[in-house]
């Protein structure tokens, strides 16, 4: 046979085999396509791939969607729009905007989530009857139990809202929350408001649990306005304990700062004609301040200023000035000894002996560590070898002062440039922290596991601040006969998340007497 014979069909000039191809129309009929058709079941294999692989291509390729520069990807229209530079345009397409939407959209659903009356443990296989079998067996100790306890609690607390009695009843409360601290015992809780046309109010609200097991708030008679900002606030026992409020506010204008000192029976007309000491002193703005309740320090309160600590007796009106190399954003006193720590904006934490007030040259620094960025928020732990620490870069760390390195990290946290403190309960083992991404975090004291994120109950806003929750944890909020749970003030609402759950039942009969609407 010639060169061409059968035998060479379907091989190339060097003797390999050459798969046979067609030209294959497309369903659109718009182009030709060149397939290789090597055999039938080929061909059969390639159509039952290629309608499987068409079927999940949108939901893969919104998932690996690339970014193009310029343009953003919409997952529900499956599609690229483009990125509007400038403020000139109508209703321009931003990348602040499309993340604000996606937060808003993640905050809607963990609200939605929060609203089901079971939610997902905490921890891998943690329920009750399991904790109550182990505990009965002696595989649990009482300690570790009660954590364990308070962490399913936490876990299932939902939202109520409270609403503020007062005596001017006609006037409902339209301003925001700025600040919110509690007192030790968790009855009465200093507020600060913003006032809409500038400066601020404050007073005190009284928190009690009635015997049907729900919480009722009540606004003090008197409220004080004021035209200058807030920066700190914390409680002094003067005369007794949290006898006083210990306030620090801002210069404005010709009017310089001082930190004033009042007494609680201010707020109220129950107990007029005694009012108690009220003094204010002139220190330029302070950053943050600490009341010390060691008998060494009696009556004696400090202030963080920029580059400077100030120590001050509040009867005798002494002072003791150290110069340091920062801004001081966050101080506390330690309770055993007249000892002060204090966290600065340059992330370093030192602390300050007030027994050594003779040294110079920074060698009265009893110890120092740095956290790595300007710290927020310090608080020490009850056996004061520990100290907590926040910063603006989002870590909070669990420092061992006697070697000066963090032992623990709690991951989570979100914070760039705000001043956000930490709150503690060491009884139920528990760290709180609200983030300035307006989400409530718990974590677990003794190992930093996450429990819980809360979502602001209002969406974020523009400004951030006035959408950022003011928080109280207690698990006697109210006094001794007191209920426990977190109270959380977010712009100018009051909201209760109560242990629990069944509360919203125990309380609707006592609606108008509490004041409590549970929203749905």
């Amino acid at each position: 046979m010639k060169r061409g014979n059968w035998r060479e069909q379907g091989r190339d000039r060097h003797g390999r085999h050459r798969p046979k191809w067609r030209r294959v129309r497309s369903s659109s009929g718009s182009r030709d396509q060149s397939r290789y058709d090597e055999s039938p079941e080929a061909r059969t294999s390639t159509r039952t791939d290629g309608s499987e692989a068409g079927s999940s291509a949108s939901s893969s390729a919104t998932a690996t969607a690339p970014a193009l520069p310029g343009f953003y990807f919409d997952p529900e229209k499956n599609r690229y729009f483009r990125l509007l530079p400038g403020h000139n345009n109508c209703n321009p397409l931003t990348r602040e905007m499309l993340q604000a939407k996606e937060q808003e959209r993640r905050r809607s659903a963990l609200l939605l989530e929060d609203e089901h009356p079971r939610k997902k443990a905490p921890r891998t296989g943690l329920n009750t009857s399991l904790l109550l079998q182990n505990r009965h067996l002696g595989l649990l100790p009482p300690s570790s139990y009660c954590r364990m306890i308070h962490e399913l609690k936490v876990s299932g607390m939902r939202r109520h809202k409270l609403e503020v009695q007062s005596s001017d009843s006609s006037s409902p409360n339209t301003d925001n929350f700025r600040h919110i601290v509690a007192d030790s015992a968790c009855e009465r809780v200093f507020t600060v408001n913003d006032v809409s046309h500038g400066g601020c109010k404050y007073g005190i609200m009284n928190f009690s649990g009635c015997s049907k097991g729900s919480l009722s708030v009540e606004m003090c008679d008197n409220l004080y306005f004021t035209n200058r900002k807030v920066n700190s606030i914390c409680w002094a026992s003067v005369s007794h304990s949290d006898s006083h409020v210990l306030l620090c506010l801002v210069s404005i204008s010709e009017t310089p700062g001082c930190v004033s000192l009042l007494p609680a029976s201010l707020f109220s007309n129950s107990n007029p004609d005694q009012p108690g000491m009220l003094c204010s002193f002139k220190i330029s703005t302070a950053w943050s301040s600490a009341w010390c309740l060691n008998p060494l320090a009696d009556k004696t309160f400090s202030t963080g200023l920029s580059r400077h600590v100030i120590v001050t007796n509040a009867v005798t009106g002494r002072r003791q000035t150290y110069s340091i190399s920062s801004d001081v954003l966050a101080q506390q006193f330690a309770l055993r000894a007249p000892v002060l720590y204090n966290g600065c904006r340059s992330g370093e934490i030192f602390s300050i002996d007030l027994r050594q007030r003779s040294r110079r040259d920074h060698s009265w620094k009893a110890c120092r560590f740095q956290q790595g960025s300007a710290v927020t928020s310090v608080r020490l732990l009850r056996d004061e070898n520990y100290l907590l620490a926040a910063d603006m870069l989002g870590k909070i760390k669990l420092w061992d002062i006697r070697v000066t390195r963090p032992v623990k990290h709690y991951e989570g946290h979100h914070n760039e440039y705000a001043y956000l403190p930490l709150h503690v309960n060491e009884d139920e083992g528990l760290l709180l922290a609200v983030g300035q991404d307006c989400y409530t975090r718990l974590w677990s004291l003794s190992d930093g596991h996450l429990l819980r994120t809360i979502p602001s109950p209002h969406p974020a806003g523009k400004e951030g601040f006035d959408s950022i929750p003011n928080v109280v944890f207690s698990s006697q909020l109210g006094g001794c006969k007191g209920l426990p749970g977190l109270l959380m003030a977010v712009q100018h609402d009051l909201y209760y998340y109560p242990y629990n759950s069944d509360y919203q039942d125990a309380a609707t009969g006592g609606e108008a007497a509490t004041g409590l609407v549970s929203e749905r």
